[in-house]
């Protein structure tokens, strides 16, 4: 565990808007440390005392349905905060694994609470972070209509590509190894459904697939397509 210093935070969009003294409190309560791709931050039903903070790296939210079934719920990356349960005492309603080698700020809730009841601007900070979670619940839910688990994953591809994208050679590349398993765990399909959709997004030119990295090659008409335009 190593100790938060100012640089590790006022680089991330939500934090670094913050005045210079907050920041400096939240470092002296802070430590980070090196999760492997893989790790687990914590299971469901789980009481978690600490609230963990990406500052480089993402990591994955996911719940396992009754039949087993891993189904990803949101990939977070840097500055976010990954646990919102702050206020009350509950218990996590999620899992949390580590997506990609990622490096975690850790502060204990009640002293972030602390903070949050001394400084307004940072109270807005977690309640942007909550709010932002619950738009994207909201269109998730949206997107559970009957819809052709193609169409679905042009979807998601098109907003990890807002998100996550990087200007390549073909288009826009999602920054993250996405493998078919881990794909057809965000939608609760098989590997063999999954291998399908992407094969017909593959022959209608959407996307394309180099060493587990897909480029998105044109988002307009990968946005066309899942619109039904």
């Amino acid at each position: 565990m190593d100790k938060v210093i100012l640089k590790d935070i006022e680089i991330l969009d939500n934090f670094g808007r913050l005045d210079r003294d907050i920041l400096i409190e939240i470092c002296e309560k802070s430590y980070k440390t090196n999760f492997h791709r893989g790790h687990q931050l914590f299971m469901e039903r789980d009481v978690v005392n600490n609230i963990y903070i990406v500052l480089s790296g993402k990591v994955s939210l996911y719940k396992i349905s009754e039949e087993g079934q891993k189904r990803v719920i949101f990939i977070l990356g840097e500055g976010s905060i990954i646990n919102d349960v702050i206020i009350d005492n509950g218990s996590s309603s999620v899992n949390c694994e580590v997506f990609e080698d990622s490096v975690i700020m850790i502060i204990n809730k009640d002293e972030l609470l602390k903070l949050m009841e001394k400084y307004f601007s940072l109270t807005k900070v977690v309640i942007e972070s909550m709010t932002k979670k619950i738009r994207r619940t909201y269109r998730q839910l949206k997107n559970t209509v009957p819809l052709k688990i193609e169409k679905k994953l042009a979807a998601k591809l098109w907003k990890l590509s807002k998100d996550y994208g990087v200007d390549g050679e073909k288009g826009t590349v999602i920054d993250m190894t996405m493998t078919v398993t881990y794909l057809a765990n965000m939608f609760g399909c098989s590997r063999e459904t999954m291998s399908r959709a992407i094969k017909v997004l593959e022959d209608k030119n959407l996307i394309a697939i180099k060493n587990k990295k897909i480029t998105v090659i044109n988002r307009e008409n990968l946005a066309k397509y899942f619109k039904g335009m």
